[in-house]
């Protein structure tokens, strides 16, 4: 049956089957920056999947354009080990360099005793442990995008959502996913055009993001699922992410056509 407009959609936060990704998949994101009407090329994020015996390691590195740095300067890196049964989180790292701001944190997930072990502080070296509490089936910022890719959206209607739960900053935050429906012949820059699914994350409001902000996906409607267009508000201006190249994808993508 499916969800009808505006409906909450239960899914399964605990365990998800993986069907999109693999081991070896590499996408790049060119990153940018609207500042004053104009947008600015500030930079990259190069997502990395890289699979052992019983865990994947998801990784997202981000670093602004030399020419950018003048302006502000990013170099951040983003490590997140999952159960590959579950896709839940087991280790997270997150080294953060944002102009003069700097955040070393690294979680340990313990899934059934709902606890998060966080090592934080400015830097690896002056670091502390805290413990907190957290929900069942919890996630990060990285294995929730994982875990997106793999929803089947067949049964939902442009409205429905999904809850999720992110542990970030100390904090565990409930949110949500709308999906927004399908558009089909999306142009995306620099790639062409493309059938999409459309969906919308909540974020979580802070330092980047002011407070209700949303992300706006465009994935490409196929079997890698894969993210080809992310627009968002920031606290200052907008940003956008633009796929720009890929490989090891697990199924046969192509760029869209002209």
């Amino acid at each position: 049956m499916a969800a009808a407009e505006g409906q909450e959609v239960q899914v399964n936060p605990c365990s998800i089957a993986n069907n999109t990704f693999q081991h070896g998949e590499t996408i790049t994101y060119k990153l940018y920056y609207n500042w004053n009407f104009v947008w600015l090329s500030a930079g990259e994020v190069v997502f990395r999947v890289k699979e052992t015996q019983d865990q994947y390691h998801f990784s997202a590195v981000g670093s602004t354009y030399k020419s950018y740095e003048w302006f502000y300067k990013v170099n951040d890196r983003y490590d997140t080990y999952v159960d590959k049964s579950t896709l839940l989180p087991v280790l997270s790292i997150r080294d953060v360099h944002e102009g003069k701001y700097r955040l070393y944190d690294k979680v340990t997930f313990d899934q059934n005793g709902k606890k998060a072990f966080s090592l934080r502080g400015k830097s690896k070296d002056t670091a502390e442990m805290a413990e907190y509490p957290i929900d069942n089936c919890m996630h990060d910022i990285l294995s929730i995008i994982y875990y997106t890719r793999n929803i089947d959206f067949t049964n939902f209607q442009a409205g429905s959502s999904f809850p999720i739960k992110v542990f970030m900053d100390k904090e565990v935050w409930p949110l949500k996913v709308k999906f927004l429906g399908k558009e089909k012949d999306k142009k995306i820059k620099g790639l062409g055009r493309f059938n999409t699914i459309k969906f919308s994350p909540e974020v979580v409001s802070g330092f980047v993001f002011g407070e209700g902000a949303e992300l706006t996906v465009w994935a490409s409607d196929d079997a890698n699922k894969v993210p080809l267009l992310i627009e968002s508000p920031v606290s200052v201006g907008s940003v956008k992410a633009v796929l720009k190249e890929y490989k090891g994808m697990r199924y046969d993508f192509s760029m869209g056509q002209e």
